[in-house]
């Protein structure tokens, strides 16, 4: 099975990756300092448990208005990062 991701120069992933992860930021008085959307009350977290319980992309952007298909696809991103030991550099984090 082809995904199309093996024509894929590995560093337009790696930009890709960059440019999502800069819609994930932490602020330690929203949920205690965990990654959120885009400075929204929403974490990165809820998203990636509401898509490990199969609920469908559109389904959550249905259910977060404020959401946009990048967001969800920034949590992804950012759960590879950390999985992966990938910097988070491009991660706002309040106060630092």
């Amino acid at each position: 099975m082809n995904c199309g991701l093996s024509r894929v120069p590995y560093t337009l992933v790696m930009n890709t990756s960059d440019e999502l992860l800069k819609r994930i930021t932490a602020r330690p008085d929203v949920f205690g300092g965990k990654p959120i959307i885009r400075d929204m009350r929403i974490s990165v977290e809820l998203i990636l448990s509401l898509l490990s319980q199969g609920e469908s992309v559109e389904s959550i952007l249905d259910d977060y208005p404020g959401l946009e298909p990048d967001d969800i696809r920034a949590c992804t991103a950012y759960a590879h990062a950390v999985i992966a030991g990938d910097s988070l550099s491009a991660v706002s984090v309040a106060g630092s």
